[in-house]
């Protein structure tokens, strides 16, 4: 006699393992889009961001470095090997980007703040690759 039972009355543990991995790249898929397509704007020297940077006052080069730094970082969030290196790089830009808001510029931080919220939260779940490359460097 064939045994048969449904699947949906066994506890599905295998999907609810690929969420966590899942919502990761999902996330740093995101930010990738966005670092892309802020960095871009600043290399493009889209007249708003050339504004911003002359409201900031220290040049126009701060506004390529962080261009650069935005667009390299998008890519690097695609590369597993690397993508913690590249969100820690991104914290240290959105950091920046949210003082620079509150104390230079003035205007709204919310949306350096969300993109600085998901750099942390990248570098924290990837926080392992972070402390296995810094033991190989002892």
């Amino acid at each position: 006699m064939a045994n048969f039972t449904s699947p949906a009355l066994h506890p599905v543990h295998a999907d609810r393992r690929r969420i966590g991995p899942v919502a990761l790249w999902a996330a740093q898929l995101a930010l990738a889009g966005m670092f892309l397509l802020a960095g871009g704007s600043k290399l493009a020297g889209a007249p708003a961001m050339i504004a911003l940077f002359d409201d900031v006052g220290v040049g126009q080069w701060l506004r390529y470095v962080t261009g650069l730094i935005e667009v390299g970082s998008a890519g690097a969030l695609m590369v597993p090997a690397i993508a913690p290196f590249a969100a820690i790089a991104l914290v240290a830009t959105m950091s920046g980007a949210v003082l620079t808001h509150l104390f230079i510029v003035g205007g709204s931080p919310i949306v350096p703040v969300v993109l600085l919220v998901g750099s942390v939260a990248v570098a924290w779940v990837r926080r392992d690759q972070i402390s296995s490359a810094l033991s190989r460097l002892r």
